[in-house]
């Protein structure tokens, strides 16, 4: 049996454009270049340096799955603004809760219902998208930023950072702080 309840195809690239920004071109590599440099100095500060990967794992949920994973241990927020409280545990031990600031997502990807579900679960936790979109493949410059060869999705987690800094001010519009030597 059909449901017939069901949105049109379209109307997840019209929910993408209405809940996210799109980052493509010089814009794009000006983003993700200040994004690059604020982890490289982010990264020298700290000195209890952990190895490279897990030092990403802290700053990033990485992937698909991850991003979703994180999402879903957030609590959702009412229309009003205020969170719904849940209580995590696993074996008895209550899960640290972890909160996203902004997800990138690369719109290259494909199939493209591999990140179908992220704008929805996103506006429900009050989660900002910017969606990545180059020539060379989103995905690929998302990788780098990472240091892996491809990445169709990368929380950036809230953490009070230098990285955070930057991201917020991409959010709130103010790109002047990115750098233009490109």
């Amino acid at each position: 049996m059909r449901n017939r309840n069901r949105a049109p195809k379209n109307s997840v690239t019209q929910e993408k454009v209405s809940s996210g920004s799109y980052f493509e071109g010089e814009r794009l590599a000006r983003l993700l270049k200040s994004i690059h440099k604020e982890i490289e100095s982010t990264k020298t500060l700290e000195v209890n340096s952990l190895p490279e990967k897990f030092w990403f794992k802290q700053q990033f949920a990485i992937g698909v799955n991850e991003v979703t994973r994180v999402l879903e241990r957030m609590s959702p927020v009412s229309e009003s603004g205020s969170s719904l409280q849940r209580s995590h545990t696993c074996n008895n031990h209550k899960v640290p809760s972890v909160h996203l600031q902004a997800i990138l997502i690369a719109s290259d990807c494909n199939p493209k219902w591999l990140t179908r579900h992220l704008p929805s679960l996103s506006s429900s936790r009050k989660v900002p998208l910017i969606f990545v979109k180059d020539k060379r493949g989103g995905s690929l410059r998302l990788g780098e930023l990472v240091k892996l060869k491809t990445a169709i999705a990368i929380g950036v987690k809230a953490r009070g950072n230098a990285i955070n800094e930057i991201v917020e001010g991409i959010l709130c519009g103010n790109e002047t702080n990115l750098d233009t030597d490109c």
